[in-house]
């Protein structure tokens, strides 16, 4: 683990931009990742740990479940950590109740409205025969089997698919993380006095895949690694220093070798060990966030130093929330046009769908700021600082002063919003 620095921020206070920075990066990288995730095409679809492979052996056939399957893993475990980090992180800055009033325009006004969006695309294309096949076909409306097509959905059917299964499946993350922001006292509590009875029980079910995240409110990862950022905050660890037992080298070649092995497997046995592949992808998953986090840090510098990708980083949660079920169905069209050719719409389809999602959010943004805000949470869009009435102060008047987001940016403290995450404050991200 790394060590504790007494140098770093207390809670509450801003966090280093080197910090901030990182935060910032990977809560993109991990959007684009989850992009690829879904953009696997090989069948069967659903891509749990021990999932085989039931199409030829090929090097792009194993490069894609590579991928898809073992490396772009990171993703949930990382986001979910620095969920937690930062929650703990403005503990005492106003009561509970506060903080989970302030999340609901946060995380469950969006997740309501991306809800409602997902079923009114899925009906309009449920009104046209060559659209309804595609629905069909991709098969990701699935509350109730008996009804594979939301337009037959009854008043009751609507709202449990709303809690359970959304059509936009991606957004049980959000539902979960509000759920873990709810319990954090309790949380809090068990990380502080029983940290190893805790670890050890969320370990568990996080190891043994405990529950599939899309049908249920709580899951094995959320239970790990939002604890997880809590206890790294509140011990105050320095989560930035590279801790001296890491030696990313020979961290790489084991983790790119457990990942070549479970692909391996899901490829050779048409029925893969259900535990064995378990260790093999949780362990893969658990070394892949700390070799990306504390390996790349000329990357992420050198990335950050791009006005491009700065200004992109405020798209992370457009791309996150917009992104499905529209690309289930553009590829489920595309591979129905060009069966023989799966890996390369697996490449390419991706940056196309995220190139466009980024566009219509700069456009929205541009146009409807408040409608892009809603859909967001605040995320992503110029704000300002509430100012309170001049005052004055031992006789000297003191006029407030607005600062926008461009204005910190051009400070070198960018103030977007970030995706999914506890919402900071200017400088804080």
């Amino acid at each position: 683990m790394p060590n504790s620095s007494t140098s770093f921020p207390l809670q509450g206070e801003r966090l280093p931009q080197e910090l901030s920075q990182r935060i910032r990066f990977w809560s993109l990288v991990a959007m684009m990742s989850l992009v690829y995730v879904h953009a696997y095409n090989l069948h069967p679809r659903d891509l749990l740990p021990w999932t085989p492979v039931e199409e030829p052996f090929s090097a792009t056939t194993y490069l894609q479940y590579f991928l898809a399957n073992g490396l772009l893993r990171f993703r949930i475990p990382i986001l979910f950590a620095i969920s937690g980090y930062l929650f703990a992180h403005k503990d005492g800055s106003a009561p509970h109740i506060v903080r989970v009033l302030s999340r609901v325009r946060t995380l469950v006004i969006p997740f309501v409205a991306w809800c409602a969006l997902g079923l009114i695309f899925v009906w309009m294309l449920e009104q046209f025969a060559t659209t309804r096949q595609l629905v069909l076909a991709a098969n990701i409306v699935r509350f109730d089997p008996e009804f594979p097509l939301v337009s037959n959905y009854t008043p009751k059917q609507v709202l449990l698919c709303f809690i359970l299964a959304p059509v936009p499946f991606q957004l049980w993350f959000i539902r979960s993380l509000f759920i873990y922001n709810l319990c954090y006292p309790w949380l809090r509590t068990a990380v502080d006095r029983v940290p190893r009875l805790y670890f050890a029980v969320a370990g568990v079910l996080w190891l043994t895949g405990w529950v599939q995240p899309r049908y249920q409110l709580v899951e094995g990862s959320g239970l790990l690694f939002f604890a997880f950022g809590i206890w790294l905050r509140r011990r105050n660890v320095d989560v930035q220093t590279v801790p001296s037992w890491f030696r990313p080298w020979p961290l790489l070649g084991l983790w790119l070798a457990l990942i070549g092995v479970k692909t391996g497997l899901a490829f050779y046995l048409k029925e893969p060990p259900v535990f064995l592949m378990s260790i093999l992808y949780r362990t893969a998953e658990l070394l892949g966030i700390f070799i990306l986090w504390f390996g790349t840090g000329a990357l992420v510098r050198g990335a950050m130093r791009q006005a491009w990708f700065i200004w992109l980083t405020s798209f992370s949660f457009i791309i996150y929330a917009m992104h499905e079920p529209l690309f289930s169905y553009v590829s489920e069209g595309v591979m129905a046009r060009w069966p023989d050719h799966s890996f390369l719409v697996f490449a390419l389809l991706p940056p196309v769908v995220i190139a466009a999602v980024v566009g219509v959010g700069a456009l929205l943004r541009r146009l409807a700021p408040g409608v892009y805000a809603l859909l967001t949470g605040g995320r992503g869009v110029r704000r300002t600082t509430p100012a309170p009435r001049p005052w004055k102060r031992e006789g000297v008047a003191i006029k407030p002063v607005i600062i926008s987001q461009t204005d910190m940016a051009e400070a070198g403290r960018p103030a977007v919003g970030l995706p999914l995450l506890e919402r900071a404050e200017p400088g804080q991200e």
